[in-house]
């Protein structure tokens, strides 16, 4: 078994609305193995009008030529290839490599299905083109086998998912009155899923027969559940991410609590924030021994407002008590992982500043053959 795999996490990297510092920053380290991007590598809108570099080319692309041209602006910046040429990459996508929220073939407002095929074929065939994925991946029109597992001995496995290409259209949300435990009831649906049955199978299988010592779910969207009502007298969930598929989730958790796979570990990108979060048994019992541990790694650039107000807490919400550490910060996440550890850092990045150097805010730890994490730097 390797003594010590070191690596990074990152995702949501928004040409517009700042610079890829972060990627400067990860490269001036000399002891990282590996790079894992878990999505949102391009965004294909137009953009933050006011940001301090401008989309090419303007507006949002639709086309193979505009998505190639996308992708290779992407490229130009300094700092990614300089990550790029400096380490192996493992990269999934998410959403905005093809469209904002997208769902298999859904889009929001509704388009004919034949103009959406057309288009996912164009932005796949453009990932495909700009990213280092082997002649295996290469997409036939609209579809590209995009899950896999990717292996450092038998120290780590990453079970790299898909959760764009294969998930049910996203609910509705419902007034308070309708809902069953906070959530809405077609989020409860066993018959709707985010992973497609075909790659739960594979997902549970996998992790079935892992002789990996640490398992890890290369995941795009949030998974732990989490109240985003600080109001205790009910409940609102996210449709977008695992809370608007509850059913899909709890299969994964059930089978992680029967199983026992060996140290469950869920990485994810997404939301632009940094967080750690104890996974619970079930959506109704926050509180309840985990059955894995989730590190959400903040966005490389991307930010929900142009200029946010940071806050960063670590526990004390009474709502969601499973949630360890929060911060709204850019940067990215480094692990080291032995055989009796795993211990990511928060590492934090101005990315208003072309050449900012990055600290690390936050160090958590997860021990071989327990799930939960626990803060080492404090």
């Amino acid at each position: 078994m390797p003594e010590r795999l070191k690596f990074a996490f990152v995702s949501c990297q928004n040409y517009t609305h700042g610079y890829f510092s972060a990627f400067n920053d990860l490269v001036g380290q000399d002891d990282i193995d590996l790079v894992v991007h878990l999505g949102d590598y391009i965004y294909e809108g137009p953009g933050l009008l006011t940001g301090p570099r401008a989309h090419a080319p303007a507006g949002t692309v639709r086309t193979l030529a505009e998505y190639r041209t996308r992708h290779a602006q992407y490229k130009t910046d300094e700092s990614l290839q300089a990550a790029h040429q400096a380490y192996p990459w493992v990269m999934t996508w998410d959403d905005h490599e093809f469209a904002d929220n997208y769902a298999d073939l859904d889009l929001d407002p509704n388009q004919p299905l034949d103009t959406v095929r057309q288009r996912r074929a164009a932005a796949y065939l453009a990932y495909w083109e700009h990213s280092p994925l082997p002649r295996s991946r290469k997409p036939v029109n609209q579809n590209m086998p995009m899950y896999r597992r990717s292996s450092w001995g038998d120290l780590v496995l990453f079970h790299v998912l898909d959760t764009r290409q294969h998930r049910s259209d996203q609910i509705e949300t419902c007034p308070v009155a309708q809902r069953q435990f906070g959530y809405c009831p077609p989020a409860l649906d066993p018959a709707r899923g985010i992973l497609g049955a075909e790659q739960r199978a594979w997902l549970l299988e996998g992790l079935d027969s892992s002789t990996a010592r640490w398992n890890v779910l290369a995941n795009q969207v949030r998974f732990a559940p989490l109240d985003q009502q600080p109001n205790p007298t009910f409940k609102t969930f996210g449709v977008d991410n695992w809370d608007g598929y509850v059913a899909d989730r709890q299969r994964v958790l059930d089978f992680m609590r029967e199983q026992k796979p060996s140290n469950p570990i869920v990485i994810t990108g997404d939301s632009h924030v940094h967080s750690v979060r104890n996974v619970p048994p079930n959506f109704q019992s926050f509180d309840g021994t985990p059955v894995a541990t989730e590190f959400m790694g903040a966005s490389i650039s991307s930010t929900d407002s142009a200029w946010p107000t940071i806050t960063t807490s670590f526990g004390g919400d009474t709502e969601n008590p499973h949630r360890l550490f929060q911060t709204n910060q850019r940067g990215y996440v480094t692990v080291e992982v032995t055989p009796t550890s795993w211990t990511a850092s928060h590492v934090i990045v101005d990315a208003m500043q072309q050449h900012a150097l990055g600290s690390t805010l936050a160090t958590f730890a997860v021990e071989n053959g327990k799930a939960g994490a626990i803060r080492v730097d404090a």
